[in-house]
């Protein structure tokens, strides 16, 4: 009987903090990051923060002889394809050979969500978008990313259903915008239960910025389809305690869900918030230490990369 090896896979979620290009998108209202807008955004920052993101990404596969390049990175607040090409083929990740599927969405903003993926390590076979209808009196949001494909490991090739959110945020109040977080779980549930459909036992991973905490409503739907947030109990190793700080308090807007099924026949061997020290800056108001993100309100700083910090999980299969 022939025994099979198990094969590492890292796993990756991170957002970006608003990668735009300098262009202007006249169907979209960015012009806060066009050459001349109020963030005087130019190349010369839109290729410091690509070079940053980059740099970011290397840093979650590890260390020395341990390194290995992430297998799939979700990416969230990324403009649009010219800013993904950017970013694998002519920043610090070029050397990786990452390939990336990217939303269309009708936000506003022009802001879509992505995955980056390693053909090595994962070879997508079907991906489109999932619209969100919005609830009466709310603005149109950021669609869906879904992805079927296979996990390519050592004698195996097994499918795996990979979904990426970036969901409505706080504004005007959470119990106000707190409908159309609930539209996009209902959304995700509804996909859910139509993989389930063919395929009981699906591989299916959901992650994101959710703009909710494990104890909300709309994560706690995942929760009731047997989805598992693996990444609910993750902290870093430099001080985080969260992926996000606002006023002095950490908390997780982004997290990663694991189906019942697949934690079955996998073993995780570490889900972590990835805040390594050079991610990180002196929080002066509320003492400790917060994300080093790439605006301060309109102040830009030059060493910034995000104002979250990446969830990296690592597991066997």
């Amino acid at each position: 009987m022939l025994a099979f090896l198990l094969t590492i896979f890292t796993f990756v979620e991170l957002n970006c903090e608003n990668i735009f290009d300098t262009r202007h998108d006249s169907l979209k209202n960015d012009m806060e990051y066009c050459e001349g807008g109020a963030y005087h955004w130019d190349s010369r920052r839109y290729w410091r923060k690509l070079n940053n993101i980059g740099k970011e990404i290397v840093s979650t596969g590890g260390e020395w002889q341990n390194w290995q390049a992430p297998d799939l990175v979700a990416l969230i607040e990324v403009e649009n394809d010219s800013v993904l090409f950017d970013l694998t083929q002519r920043s610090t990740l070029r050397t990786i050979g990452y390939k990336y599927i990217i939303t269309n969405s009708p936000d506003e903003r022009g802001i879509d969500v992505a995955l980056l993926y390693h053909p090595y390590s994962f070879a997508p076979d079907t991906s489109y978008s999932l619209r969100i209808t919005p609830p009466e009196g709310f603005r149109p949001t950021r669609d869906i990313l879904y992805v079927r494909g296979r996990m390519l490991g050592d004698s195996k090739n097994d499918e795996l259903h990979v979904f990426v959110v970036h969901a409505p945020s706080r504004r005007n109040g959470e119990k106000a915008s707190e409908p159309y977080r609930l539209a996009v779980a209902s959304r995700l549930c509804s996909s859910i239960d139509s993989i389930r459909a063919i395929s009981p036992d699906a591989n299916i991973f959901i992650t994101g910025d959710f703009n909710d905490y494990s104890d909300n409503r709309s994560l706690l739907m995942l929760a009731e389809h047997s989805m598992v947030e693996v990444s609910k109990d993750a902290k870093g190793t430099n001080g985080a305690l969260g992926t996000y700080r606002y006023k002095g308090e950490w908390g997780s807007l982004d997290h990663i869900f694991f189906s019942q099924s697949f934690l079955n026949n996998s073993k995780i061997k570490y889900c972590r918030i990835h805040d390594l020290p050079f991610l990180l800056e002196e929080d002066q108001k509320f003492g400790g230490v917060y994300p080093a993100r790439t605006y301060k309100g309109r102040k830009y700083n030059y060493n910034g990369f995000s104002d979250h910090l990446p969830l990296v999980i690592r597991f066997e299969y």
